[in-house]
């Protein structure tokens, strides 16, 4: 990919994503019909969100996402690669044959989307769910906890803007890989970038 391309995009947990602000949702719908044509025989095909003013675009291969980015210029739309986000929950677990069945149908109605220690829903309706392995242990204890996934560059403005808030860094020693943060009550949350993994 290209410099000029890759200042679109940003890697988050499974793909790249960009946003593209657009000037009416007829502009970004126009966009959408031109990508969806150029990426009509592309053997991974974006997954594209269409709002008022914006289009928001995840891809899972860099030459499409490339393509895409070049679909962008043409039509005059400027990427903001700081707007894009994913969230996930992470489960602790200690057994994930025994659950991971369980919330994969409750989530996706399914259990084919199960897959490694992820429940990942195809129709992206609802948070991906991944499991993270524990001793066992006794209930109350932490369980789920949230990983939002941002652009690197966004995290310190987070983080300061969390422990205004009240909140706290618990656990930096991996960062920029991720970082956690706790609210007032302990409850916690992980930062994560694609970087350092």
């Amino acid at each position: 990919m290209s410099e000029i391309e890759l200042r679109d995009w940003r890697k988050l947990a499974q793909a790249l994503h960009a946003r593209f602000g657009t000037k009416s949702l007829a502009e970004g719908a126009r966009f959408v019909q031109a990508v969806g044509e150029a990426c009509s025989d592309a053997d991974v095909v974006p997954e594209l969100r269409l709002g008022a003013t914006f289009v928001d675009v995840a891809s899972r291969d860099a030459a499409l996402a490339e393509r895409i980015s070049g679909i962008a210029m043409e039509y005059g739309l400027t990427a903001d690669p700081l707007a894009v986000a994913q969230l996930e929950v992470g489960l602790d677990t200690w057994d994930l044959a025994a659950i991971g069945p369980f919330w994969a149908a409750v989530l996706t109605g399914s259990t084919d989307s199960f897959k490694g220690n992820d429940i990942l829903d195809p129709t992206r309706r609802v948070a991906n769910l991944w499991f993270q392995g524990t001793t066992p242990h006794e209930t109350p204890r932490q369980r789920f906890h949230l990983d939002l996934w941002l652009p690197s560059e966004v995290v310190p403005s987070r983080i300061e803007a969390a422990i205004a808030a009240g909140g706290k860094v618990v656990y930096d020693e991996e960062a920029p890989a991720f970082i956690v943060l706790a609210d007032p009550q302990g409850n916690k949350v992980c930062l994560c970038t694609a970087e350092g993994r």
